[in-house]
């Protein structure tokens, strides 16, 4: 049984969540997000929550019970709040700036690396060694921070890299004479 799935999501002020023919819309400051939802569970929105109610008890409907709870509410939280990742860039002369719609990254190659910002995310470097990623969809926003983070991850002899901000480094130690 779901432990997730019991409990209702709660729609913040100014989230406006709505089912319309098997589609969740979520629409608030931030943006607006679809979801498809699976036949195997009933959502309904009422009083302020969208409760998530699996069909029956086979074990497809029990487990889109939790996944469905969760995705509706990294949705509502999305369009109110938004996601954020922090990237630190760790070594002698790796930066990064955005110029236009590019993100470039000086990370010891021979050419800069230029990675296209995708729509609907927002990427700001505060500092020279530090990226933001910022978004309305959870699973988009760390996938563009992966994305960047697998340009150069962290190696762990000296700890150069692309890293997240609160992610531990594994250090070893080097040769010996």
């Amino acid at each position: 049984m779901s432990r997730v799935g019991k409990y209702p999501v709660e729609i913040p002020q100014g989230v406006d969540v709505a089912i319309v023919s098997g589609v969740l819309t979520a629409k608030g400051k931030l943006g607006e997000l679809k979801l498809p939802l699976s036949q195997h569970v009933e959502t309904t929105v009422a009083d302020g929550r969208v409760t998530v109610v699996p069909k029956s008890s086979a074990a497809p409907a029990r487990m889109m019970w939790g996944t469905t709870r969760a995705l509706v509410a990294a949705m509502v939280k999305g369009v109110s709040t938004g996601y954020s990742k922090t990237l630190e860039i760790t070594g002698t002369g790796y930066r990064a700036a955005v110029q236009g719609s590019n993100l470039v990254l000086n990370l010891g190659y021979s050419h800069d690396v230029v990675y296209a910002i995708p729509p609907g995310i927002k990427i700001t470097t505060p500092r020279p060694t530090a990226v933001t990623v910022e978004g309305v969809d959870k699973q988009r926003v760390g996938q563009v921070a992966l994305d960047i983070r697998n340009f150069r991850p962290p190696e762990p002899y000296k700890g150069k890299g692309v890293r997240y901000d609160n992610e531990v480094i594994r250090r070893k130690e080097g040769k010996k004479k």
